[in-house]
């Protein structure tokens, strides 16, 4: 898994690549690496797994790799700074990635299910409603999707981050401080919820459903999207290939997912039922997707999360040239 540290180190290699002279180069040369970044869900994890991207690029002599993120937030910063050239998001990591100035577009989309994001609470906590967690500890990560559904699920009880005390923690340094009980509750997204609330000590105090609509995305760097659309869009051809494969035999799908990632089968298998996924739905960006990010980069504004108005269709790619 790639840490913040190991995110730095990709970042400057990516910039002593960028210093290499390019005169003499009348066009594009050919591209020999595919640099991506996963996370542990999702059929860009399935497609890890079975080696779709390998099989499908191997006549054209384009090599794969893979690094591995816990969250959005620092695949985007590797991602913006060239270190990796293609990674799945949440909503709101791609913005606070375009106020930062990172050299990323939306290259694709995909829907899932909104219970695949929840707010915890331990069994015996005395939080039995939303509006019981003013004045409590919340953990999520800041800039994460979580963050947005902490945002509107306090919102649909009248309160907001400034009625709470957020504390910014990486899934698996949340995961810890909850079972220590060293947060009052935690906001968090598949997998890593399929895990927590199959504890006995977890209890869900809200899952998304009626609070917040689940969009993710794929995102490329705006470089790499210039350079190789033709790649980005056999990329996310092969990734709605694969998704429909899995979507049409789920059981042997629960198990490639759990050798790729390491997550127990039957963890998998909650992650991958819950309505609304649609494994195989992978699209270029929609006006309807744009229009979801465009109001959420508003209301992040508005309540002074991200420093400044974003214009989100200036970064969607808009498909290989014709």
């Amino acid at each position: 898994m790639v840490t913040r540290r190991q995110t730095l180190s990709l970042m400057g290699a990516a910039a002593m690549t960028a210093l290499v002279p390019l005169s003499g180069r009348a066009a594009t040369p050919p591209l020999k690496a595919l640099r991506i970044g996963w996370q542990k869900n999702g059929v860009l994890a399935l497609a890890k797994g079975t080696g779709a991207l390998e099989n499908r690029f191997e006549a054209r002599g384009i090599a794969v790799s893979w690094a591995e993120f816990s969250s959005g937030p620092p695949l985007l910063e590797a991602l913006g700074a060239g270190a990796v050239d293609f990674g799945p998001t949440g909503d709101v990591p791609p913005l606070f990635a375009q106020a930062a100035g990172g050299n990323l577009l939306y290259a694709g989309t995909y829907r899932g299910s909104p219970d695949g994001s929840a707010i915890l609470v331990r069994k015996d906590s005395p939080v039995n409603g939303l509006a019981d967690l003013k004045g409590k500890r919340i953990a999520f990560k800041r800039g994460s999707s979580a963050h947005n559904f902490t945002v509107k699920a306090l919102r649909s009880v009248g309160l907001s981050v400034n009625d709470i005390t957020a504390s910014d923690l990486s899934p698996p340094d949340a995961a810890a401080a909850f079972s220590s009980g060293q947060i009052d509750a935690w906001s968090i997204w598949d997998p890593y919820l399929a895990v927590a609330e199959k504890r006995p000590e977890t209890r869900i105090l809200a899952t998304g459903r009626g609070i917040v609509d689940s969009w993710s995305y794929f995102l490329s760097n705006g470089d790499f999207a210039a350079a190789h659309g033709d790649i980005l869009s056999d990329v996310l051809d092969e990734l709605a290939r694969v998704g429909r494969a899995a979507q049409d035999n789920l059981d042997e799908t629960v198990i490639a997912l759990s050798k790729i990632t390491g997550v127990p089968e039957d963890i998998q298998r909650i992650t991958l039922t819950r309505e609304g996924v649609r494994l195989g739905d992978v699209t270029t960006v929609t006006p309807e997707a744009v229009a979801y990010q465009q109001a959420l980069a508003d209301e992040f504004y508005a309540l002074k999360i991200i420093p400044r108005k974003l214009n989100v269709s200036d970064i969607v790619w808009k498909g290989r040239p014709s």
